[in-house]
C-alpha cells in the first residue's frame, strides 16, 4: 500500500499519516510512503521504519512525474494506492496508478475548500477512483453534494489519536512554564497548527491583544511552523504582545504542550475534522474554535467547548475569556472531551477503516487473489 502526498513537515494530516503507518497490521498490509518532493522532517523520521520514495515532481508543469511514478508503482508490484490530500498528488497519484495497473486507488482528504478544494482536473479522475476518504459524516456529504462524489464511492473514516500518548498530566503544566520562564499560576492558551494563511493565526494575535489588558499573566503558545511566521510575529510585535505569544516552531513534544494548556484554540478559515483539536481533548483541554467544516462534531458547543464564528474576534476572545474565569468549567468540557475522542476517535479504529477498506475494495478488484490476499499483505 503506498500512500501519496507533497511533503511530509510536522502538519496535522502528516501526523495522522505517520500514526497510521505505525499502527497498521504488517501481516495485512505493507504501508509505504511517497512524496512528489522532499521528504520534510516526519518524512525523515520514519524512512528507517517504511520505503519513503521523495523528489518525483520537479516543479509544477513537470509532466513526466507520471512515468517516474508509474515505474515505480510497477516496481514496487503496488496493490492499493492512496493520495492524501488534493492538488497535484491527488491528480499524478491516482492516474500513475491506473496507468500502472494498481487494482485500488483511492483519495483520503482531510479539508475542505481552499487550498484543499478537489478541482475540476481532480474531479475528471473520479471514474477511475475506488474511493473517497472523508474525515467526519459531515464532510462525507461535502464530498459527495459539493464536490460532486458518487455517494457509494465516498466512506468516512474518522480521524483518530493515540490516547496513551495524549493525557492528561499535571507535571507537564509545571515543566512548560518553567521551560517558558513563566510564573506556574500563569494561564496559557495554544493552538498547534501549520503557519499558513488558512490556519488565520493573526486572529489568534488579535484576541491576545483584546486580552492583553483584563489578563495580564495570560500568554500564549504556537505550535508550528511555515510561510506565515515573519507576518505573525511582525502583527504580534505591532500589537504589544510579542512577550506574551511564544512560537515554538516544530515540535515533536506535542502531548506535553497541550497536557500545559488551560484552553486549546483553532482559528481556521477552513478545515475538515482536525486532529490537533481531538489531540487537545485526550489530554482533557477544553477546545474553542471556529465553527468551519465538519469541527461542531467534535467541539460540542456547552459540552466539548465554545464555537465562535468565523474571524469573530470578539466571540472568540469572549469564548477564551469566559472558560479562563471558569476552571470547574474547564474541568467539565475537559473531560467530556476525552470521553468524546475514547469513544470515536481511538487511533485504533481509524487504522481498522483504512485497513478494512483496503482489503475488501482489493478483495473486489481482484477476487481471484482473494484468498492469497488473506494470507499476504497488500
Amino acid at each position: 500500500m503506498q500512500f501519496v502526498i507533497t511533503s511530509m513537515p510536522v502538519g496535522g494530516a502528516e501526523t495522522l499519516l505517520v500514526n497510521l503507518l505505525r499502527r497498521m497490521d504488517r501481516s495485512v498490509v505493507c504501508p509505504e510512503v511517497i512524496c512528489l518532493k522532499e521528504p520534510g522532517p516526519l518524512g525523515e523520521a520514519i524512512a528507517a521504519e517504511f520505503p519513503v520514495h521523495s523528489h518525483l515532481i520537479g516543479g509544477k508543469y513537470d509532466v513526466c512525474v507520471l512515468s517516474r511514478l508509474v515505474r515505480l508503482m510497477r516496481r514496487r508490484q503496488t496493490d492499493v494506492v492512496i493520495t492524501v490530500g488534493a492538488g497535484d498528488k491527488m491528480f499524478w497519484g491516482r492516474l500513475a496508478a491506473f496507468v500502472a495497473g494498481v487494482p485500488v486507488i483511492a483519495s483520503a482528504l482531510h479539508s475542505t475548500g481552499w487550498p484543499d478544494g478537489v478541482g475540476r482536473l481532480n474531479r475528471t479522475l473520479t471514474p477511475l477512483t475506488d474511493a473517497f476518504i472523508a474525515v467526519a459524516d459531515s464532510h462525507g456529504k461535502f464530498l459527495h453534494q459539493f464536490e460532486g462524489f458518487p455517494q457509494d464511492k465516498v466512506h468516512v473514516i474518522r480521524n483518530g489519536v493515540d490516547c496513551e500518548r495524549f493525557e492528561p498530566n499535571e507535571a507537564h503544566r509545571r515543566e512548560v512554564r518553567e521551560e517558558l520562564q513563566l510564573d506556574p499560576e500563569t494561564q496559557l492558551v495554544g493552538i498547534v497548527a501549520a503557519l499558513r494563511s488558512e490556519k488565520n493565526h493573526s486572529l489568534l494575535v488579535r484576541a491576545a491583544a483584546r486580552l492583553r489588558d483584563r489578563h495580564p499573566q495570560l500568554h500564549w503558545v504556537v505550535v508550528g511552523d511555515g510561510p506565515e511566521r515573519g507576518a505573525i510575529e511582525r502583527l504580534a510585535k505591532e500589537l504589544q504582545v510579542a512577550d506574551r505569544v511564544h512560537l515554538l516552531g516544530t515540535r515533536h513534544d506535542t502531548p506535553r504542550l497541550l497536557s500545559a494548556l488551560d484552553v486549546f484554540t483553532l482559528c481556521s478559515l477552513n478545515e475538515a475534522s482536525p486532529v490537533s483539536i481531538l489531540e487537545a481533548f485526550a489530554c482533557e483541554v477544553p477546545v474553542v474554535a471556529s465553527d468551519v467544516g465538519s469541527v461542531g462534531e467534535t467541539v460540542i458547543d456547552d459540552r466539548t467547548g465554545r464555537l465562535f464564528a468565523s474571524e469573530d474576534l470578539g466571540a472568540m476572545s469572549r469564548a477564551i475569556e469566559q472558560l479562563l474565569g471558569d476552571p470547574a468549567l474547564r474541568r467539565r468540557m475537559g473531560r467530556a472531551g476525552r470521553d468524546l475522542v475514547l469513544r470515536t476517535g481511538s487511533l485504533e479504529s481509524m487504522v481498522a477503516g483504512y485497513q478494512n477498506l483496503a482489503t475488501s475494495l482489493y478483495d473486489q478488484a481482484c477476487p481471484q487473489h482473494s484468498a492469497v490476499a488473506k494470507q499476504a499483505p497488500v
